[in-house]
């Protein structure tokens, strides 16, 4: 088995910026609670003629430039979101196209906010079983497309993003070291988007209904996050047989500030070792991690060595952690 590792991070932000104050003209909030409750000010909102697939490539090209690889070098494609183009095709194999990755294999990925690490953990063994040699594995959501904007319990909390990584072979003792990947579709019902798919198609009845937006039972994703954010980084250093103490950094799903704060205490972790950018972008799901990795990097915090620990949790619900020794100088 090779040892895996990120070669290279890239992400990719809509120009719009919505700050709490501009939510203020839509619905019966303001920026003092939504700040004290969630952590968030502000978020982007991709343009009009925006869809997923273009965020996704802007992220994506970065990625590969910062790897030193071509997109002819390629030899799989993962798209982890929520909010695809279109049902099919897949948007990674409109990525592909627009990557001109012409050998790539390519498929999305439905795991919510924990898709990116669902989409790491699945690239990861293509590549340490021999199969493939580089991977390109793209968090990417446009939820303002699936918000209800009069909805004030959830229409703050989530912003559009794009972040990506180019995976591939590093030297031994290096990269990923262990992976820990959970689901419990018994809490499916705490965060949907009920309609548009086979069991309530599309009809005029459910436009009017606003069933094509998300909805949340937050207080009970509250707690459910938590609680596995903890475990699953717990876990996921025990399978790699380091403790908290190894950790230097920690990259959280990016949801809100109050749930990370309760989890990095639950854990008993120095906050200084906890990578938060939720301030800026809200919640961008599939997004967050691999964009405050990419943050990080471009800010030169990690150094060769360094252990970090990526964790999330999602719809499903979803949620999982993994451990990697970064490999880049």
């Amino acid at each position: 088995m090779k040892s895996v590792g990120i070669l290279g991070t890239g992400a990719y932000l809509p120009e719009k910026v919505v700050t709490n104050k501009d939510l203020e003209k839509l619905v019966d909030t303001n920026d003092e609670w939504i700040v004290t409750r969630t952590g968030i000010r502000e978020r982007r909102v991709a343009a009009p003629d925006e869809a997923t697939s273009d965020l996704a490539v802007k992220a994506a090209q970065r990625a590969l430039e910062h790897a030193g690889i071509s997109a002819e070098q390629i030899d799989l494609i993962i798209v982890a979101t929520v909010t695809p183009d279109m049902f099919f095709p897949a948007t990674a194999c409109l990525v592909q196209d627009r990557l001109g990755a012409s050998k790539a294999a390519t498929f999305d990925l439905s795991a919510a906010c924990t898709g990116f690490l669902y989409g790491v953990s699945t690239a990861a063994q293509f590549i340490a079983t021999g199969v493939y040699k580089y991977a390109l594995v793209i968090g990417v959501d446009c939820l303002s497309r699936i918000l209800d904007w009069t909805d004030r319990s959830t229409c703050i909390l989530f912003g559009d993003g794009a972040g990506a990584v180019v995976l591939g072979p590093v030297e031994e003792g290096y990269g990923f070291r262990s992976y820990e990947l959970r689901g419990d579709g018994s809490g499916g019902d705490l965060l949907k988007v009920p309609a548009g798919g086979s069991r309530m198609p599309a009809t005029e009845e459910t436009v009017k209904q606003r069933l094509h937006s998300v909805v949340m039972e937050g207080r009970e994703v509250f707690k459910f996050a938590v609680r596995v954010l903890s475990t699953a980084t717990e876990e996921a250093l025990k399978k790699a047989g380091l403790t908290k103490e190894n950790i230097d950094f920690l990259i959280p799903h990016q949801a809100n500030i109050r749930i990370i704060e309760a989890a990095v205490k639950r854990f008993g972790l120095d906050e200084n070792k906890v990578i938060v950018n939720l301030d800026r972008y809200g919640n961008m799901s599939s997004a967050s991690i691999p964009v405050a990795l990419n943050e990080a990097v471009e800010q030169g915090r990690l150094k060769k060595g360094d252990t970090i620990v990526l964790c999330g949790f999602g719809a499903g619900l979803t949620w999982g952690a993994t451990v990697l020794k970064w490999s880049l100088e």
